[in-house]
């Protein structure tokens, strides 16, 4: 018994680090993209370039608070009798403006995120993490067999969990998106709304092509990572649940 235990190969298990950074990463997320809906329910439009507001007209609008639609502004009066006096007007309609918590806690997770991620990815290029789990082995990555292994998830044909942190090819390559491409994306147009940080850095604005479209990149790349939450649960649930968690967090 003892001969044909040492003959089994070595069972490669997640690392404590990337357990802790895994999970304080997730919860992160989730504090922002709820606080994120928050945020973005008291002006449900987004825009394109340096400038937008409710006098200009935006790419889209979400249907997410009773500001959305709303009923305009009322005619524009001058403060005084005066030619080019400033005008002010006021809105026809109750505005939801109940998101200064949200902000607040919306900030303060992304720093959580931000120097997680950091510590990730030091260690990730340190211990060669990238390499050894996720980056695909030479020959691996084709057109066919990508596109097999797509099948096969849409079909929802998931192999068992494996022993330890075994990925196909479609998960390297989605982990790898998110984490260098999805995540990064995130974090810089979330920097770039920032007037703190673009009067410091003001490359941001040029990168984004304005503070606006910085904010509806930062959206879109937030709802493919809501997506991928919910792919890679449903993925997780899929391969046994129990097993996965398992070896997540405090099991072997």
């Amino acid at each position: 018994m003892h001969a044909s235990q040492s003959s089994l190969p070595p069972v490669k298990r997640h690392r404590r680090w990337v357990k802790s950074t895994h999970w304080i990463i997730t919860l992160s997320f989730m504090v922002l993209a709820f606080t994120g809906y928050v945020i973005l329910m008291s002006h449900p439009r987004l825009y394109w370039g340096e400038v937008g507001n409710d006098l200009t007209p935006a790419l889209f609008e979400l249907p997410i608070s009773r500001n959305y639609q709303h009923g305009g502004w009322e005619k524009s009066t001058a403060f005084y009798n005066v030619a080019g006096s400033p005008v002010s007007a006021s809105r026809t309609y109750d505005i939801f403006n109940q998101n200064g918590w949200g902000r607040s806690l919306h900030f303060l997770s992304a720093w959580f995120l931000i120097v997680t991620g950091l510590v990730y990815l030091l260690a990730g290029f340190f211990t060669r993490h990238f390499k050894s789990a996720l980056l695909p082995a030479p020959g691996e990555f084709t057109r066919l067999e990508f596109w097999r292994d797509m099948v096969s998830h849409v079909r929802m044909q998931i192999p068992a969990a494996g022993k330890g942190p075994q990925y196909g090819l479609l998960q390297k390559c989605t982990y790898l998106a998110v984490i260098f491409i999805l995540l990064p994306l995130m974090v810089l147009t979330g920097l770039a709304m920032s007037p703190a940080i673009t009067a410091s850095y003001p490359f941001l604005l040029t990168m984004f092509g304005g503070g606006q479209s910085a904010r509806t990149i930062h959206f879109f790349a937030s709802v493919s990572l809501i997506l991928f939450l919910v792919v890679h649960v449903v993925m997780i649930i899929r391969s046994g649940f129990k097993q996965q968690i398992s070896a997540m967090t405090f099991g072997k």
